[in-house]
């Protein structure tokens, strides 16, 4: 008897510490955004009470200007997600990342699926990409300053405008934007110090979000962007810079997402970058920035490019005589694309280094990168290249470039470029480690070449002034 009261409380012990493991965190919702009526949102704690969202209207991709939906919350333990589609008859639908392999059970026109950690997911019904739906979730807070802290700079829930649109942010001090805070400014750090900018807060229809310039340790860390005027992250010149987690929307031209010029110790990780413009680009000098640009990850991260570019490395530089910049250690780790749409080919390119500039890129990693299929445009572009758009001199060259474990499942990817400019500005020891297209691994050990190359099997052009291009099977060992 005594041994069944001892299982009976442990049993009773678990149980309790899994209720207690169990929470959900809405945040006020602001009509000062406006809302989408495309999808109803109820989210709940496994059994109990559904809550309803507030769905916001997030504008995409600037070809066809289309209003997508957005809502966020946090949660620890596992949620449940009942989602009903009010355009018209739900005929399929999927979650993406396709990778983490969410599969939803569809009744009528409405959509049930559960998830037990933070994700940043797209639900679409019927194939459209456009008209979808954006879920955004983060474990619970475990920062929240006290509104009344000097060193904060403390915005509560509810609509706030800021004189000139612009707030300049001094070193030392934390910008918190509570969950239900909507901030309509640019957020500017220039030639500061130890500066954290955080909260569960949507910066909205800024003509920048975030400018960190002549800065070090600087800390952008889960607000959510929508739609801002140009960049959503622009930083100059800058040393240490963190950004986690941010969300980001653009629709307009010019509407990148992040943009590194001459910064050096950067980590992105976490984010999802839905832009009209390269999501993630990264380059040397250009306005009032000087210097190489290096030690770079980006890491964990979902890229979905309406236009441009998922990932671009190097168009601008310096190409004044004995001031020629690195762009050098970059490394994206366990990344997926959702899109690339360009109908420019010399902008093409899921992960493209194409160096203008007298720009030398070398020491370069893509690993564990996984590219759904897109609209438009190249898996790969590497080309050392004169710009004249952009640039005043070709790029210097690029050197030790490695992919591994790179998939792309798909049908529209046009032919990829790999090529030199000059036999003194040329391309050497590019490693393709493991790649896979459509389920096949392009490598000796997959595929009999016959008279071909590997290239031929992977769609890539191998141009002139290319040296040491290898493609080796992910399992194969080297004596």
């Amino acid at each position: 008897m005594k041994m069944k009261k001892i299982v009976s409380l442990l049993l009773f012990c678990s149980f309790s510490l899994g209720l207690h493991a169990q929470k959900l965190i809405t945040f006020p919702a602001s009509d000062s955004i406006p809302h989408n009526e495309d999808f109803t949102v109820k989210v709940r704690i496994a059994g109990g009470e559904w809550k309803d969202l507030y769905e916001y209207e997030a504008l995409v991709d600037m070809h066809h200007v289309t209003k997508s939906s957005m809502v966020y919350f946090d949660f620890e333990g596992s949620v449940d997600f009942s989602i009903t589609y009010n355009r018209g008859t739900v005929q399929s639908a999927r979650i993406r990342p396709l990778s983490y392999g969410f599969q939803p059970l569809i009744n009528g026109n409405t959509l049930t699926f559960s998830i037990s950690k933070p994700s940043n997911l797209s639900v679409e019904v019927n194939g459209d990409i456009f008209h979808n739906l954006q879920i955004f979730t983060n474990a619970p807070e475990t920062y929240k300053p006290n509104p009344k802290d000097k060193s904060v700079i403390y915005f509560a829930p509810g609509f706030h405008k800021i004189k000139d649109n612009v707030l300049h942010v001094p070193s030392g001090k934390t910008v918190y934007l509570a969950g239900g805070a909507v901030l309509k400014a640019s957020i500017h750090c220039d030639s500061v110090k130890k500066v954290r900018i955080c909260g569960r807060g949507i910066v909205y229809k800024a003509d920048d979000g975030v400018g960190v310039n002549f800065s070090d340790q600087v800390q952008i860390e889960d607000l959510v962007f929508l739609n801002p005027n140009h960049y959503t992250v622009s930083s100059g010149q800058s040393t240490n810079l963190t950004i986690k987690n941010i969300r980001s929307f653009s629709s307009k031209g010019w509407g990148d997402g992040i943009d590194l010029f001459s910064n050096n110790n950067v980590l992105i990780d976490g984010v999802f970058m839905r832009n009209s413009d390269d999501c993630i680009a990264i380059y040397g000098h250009r306005w009032k920035f000087f210097g190489d640009c290096k030690n770079v990850t980006v890491q964990n991260a979902t890229l979905w490019a309406d236009v441009a570019h998922p990932i671009l490395i190097g168009t601008h530089g310096n190409p004044e005589p004995g001031q020629a910049e690195v762009i050098e250690n970059i490394k994206f780790n366990n990344i997926d694309i959702l899109n690339h749409d360009e109908p420019q080919i010399n902008y093409q390119g899921c992960m493209s280094i194409n160096v203008s500039d007298e720009n030398l890129a070398r020491n370069i990693y893509f690993e564990n990168i996984r590219v759904e299929d897109f609209e438009q445009g190249q898996l790969i572009n590497l080309r050392v290249t004169y710009n004249k758009k952009y640039a005043k001199a070709p790029g210097r060259g690029i050197e030790n470039v490695f992919f591994k474990n790179v998939s792309y499942n798909g049908k529209n990817a046009n032919l990829s470029i790999i090529e030199g400019y000059s036999p003194e500005r040329g391309i050497k020891n590019i490693v393709f480690e493991g790649l896979k297209i459509n389920g096949t691994e392009i490598s000796d050990r997959a595929i009999y070449k016959k008279h071909m190359q590997l290239s031929d099997f992977a769609r890539f052009y191998e141009g002139l002034y290319v040296e040491g291009l290898v493609y080796k099977s992910l399992n194969e060992v080297t004596k």
